[in-house]
């Protein structure tokens, strides 16, 4: 681990009076309270004024929390383990370090998301009440190098993925002084959009014994020792990319009369084969589902702005399998489980997800059913996690983060700590994908041989 040294802390207020208001939303309640890590790096860049660029970055997140006030807010408890986002302009934190030793940032190689880069993102004390605590957090990390990293901790419970790259290139763009198109970076804040009762959904049945996504996941079955998580990147070209899809494709006999498999798909459906492959010991009959989060915005009529700023990100997960199945059923039947997981998620389903959270009493149960393994069916700590969790980071606009200083030559999360959890990325030159994932340490090397092998092994380079 790296030694960092906090410099100063400071919060940083909007610069205008911005609305003082309660918001709540029913898709935020089944979300964790926790912050995700975002971590950008940028190249040295010895001709601007390092002092200059700081204040630079500080004026304009004051700026920014104006647009974004909701962020400026805090959380509070409402009745039956509930939350609403309170935008009392509280404000964000702010932090500049430096790296005490003589690192560079090529010290810190492919940035994977371990122990060595997770001192560079903002550490949240969640012991305070939790209407102390921020919700969105920024660390600024000087290098001896020149070069520098933005970690960011944006909260959970309030902003999903594609709302936290609008408010990063939003930020960058007042930071280069550049003026805002109210039709393209003005942020929509109406959690009413997602109210079950104003989405015409009063007709429906009620759908609880469809969303699985909210049953307990399925736990380690059998004797298996404590885990040790450990994070691994693998990676694949454009090319490897279409040899998967080429091979799901060939597996299916139903394949030419269905559209194409998406990169998303068939991407996590093979890593789903790889980790139980890793993780099988002869425990053929173990049961594991894979799950995901999907972006609600384009799937209700009409969509959601764009613009939304809240968290629009709805769990799904795969019917449950075995091992057996998993591992030795074609590809194309572990990628068709993830597309019924994903085409699950119309409009209808989230309408039905809302009124089923809206009476749900145990909503502390269905946060912690989604987001983290079973505990194991013996007593005592957990025995390992037999599930898959992959988030899709693919796509995002992280190159607009460009606060005068060039664009970001890294961007991915700043850390990984539950066992059993994979984000997918585009690489810096977007010419494949990035694959970071957390699986208990006696089973990486098994992974990464079989998620290399078994791409070469069906299509040979030399078939394309």
């Amino acid at each position: 681990m790296i030694s960092i040294q906090i410099q100063s802390c400071h919060t940083i207020l909007p610069s205008e009076p911005t609305p003082n208001e309660k918001l709540y939303s029913l898709c935020e309640q089944i979300k964790l309270r926790t912050h995700a890590p975002l971590l950008y790096v940028y190249k040295p860049h010895n001709h601007k004024n390092p002092s200059t660029f700081i204040q630079t970055l500080i004026n304009s997140l004051s700026q920014a929390l104006v647009i974004y006030y909701p962020l400026a807010g805090r959380l509070s408890w409402i009745e039956g383990s509930r939350w609403e986002l309170h935008c009392n302009a509280k404000g964000a934190q702010f932090l500049q370090a430096k790296c005490e030793e003589q690192v560079s940032l090529d010290d810190l190689g492919d940035f994977a998301p371990t122990h060595l880069v997770s001192p560079l993102i903002p550490n949240i004390d969640y012991d305070v009440p939790i209407e102390e605590i921020p919700l969105l957090a920024v660390q600024l990390t000087k290098f001896c190098c020149g070069g520098f990293t933005l970690g960011v901790a944006f909260c959970r419970a309030v902003i999903d993925g594609p709302a936290s790259m609008r408010f990063m290139n939003t930020w960058a763009k007042l930071a280069r002084g550049k003026g805002l198109d109210p039709m393209i970076d003005m942020p929509c804040h109406d959690r009413n959009r997602l109210d079950s009762r104003k989405l015409n959904h009063s007709e429906l049945k009620s759908h609880a014994g469809q969303h699985r996504e909210f049953h307990t996941p399925p736990a380690w079955v059998g004797g298996f020792r404590e885990t040790r998580a450990v994070v691994a990147l693998v990676k694949l070209t454009r090319e490897q990319v279409v040899k998967l899809k080429m091979k799901a494709s060939s597996s299916n006999a139903a394949s030419t009369k269905q559209k194409a498999y998406s990169s998303f798909e068939v991407v996590a459906g093979y890593l789903w084969k790889c980790v139980s492959k890793a993780r099988y010991a002869g425990n053929g009959e173990q049961p594991t589902r894979l799950s995901t989060l999907v972006n609600c915005r384009n799937r209700l009529r009409p969509p959601l702005p764009d613009g939304y700023a809240g968290n629009t990100a709805f769990p799904t997960v795969t019917p449950t399998s075995s091992f057996h199945d998993i591992i030795h059923m074609p590809l194309s039947y572990v990628v068709e489980n993830v597309r019924e997981a994903l085409e699950m998620v119309n409009e209808e389903f989230v309408g039905s997800s809302l009124d089923y959270i809206a009476r749900e009493k145990d909503i502390e149960s269905m946060r912690y059913n989604f987001h983290y393994p079973a505990p194991s069916v013996h007593k005592g700590p957990s025995k390992g996690n037999p599930n898959l969790f992959v988030v899709s980071w693919m796509n995002f606009s992280f190159k607009d983060a460009d606060f005068g200083w060039g664009e970001p030559i890294y961007f991915g999360p700043g850390y990984l700590d539950s066992e059993g959890k994979a984000f997918l990325l585009n690489d810096a030159d977007r010419n494949g994908l990035v694959v970071a994932i957390s699986l208990d340490m006696s089973h990486v090397d098994a992974f990464r041989k079989l998620f290399y092998d078994g791409i070469e092994d069906v299509f040979p380079s030399s078939k394309l």
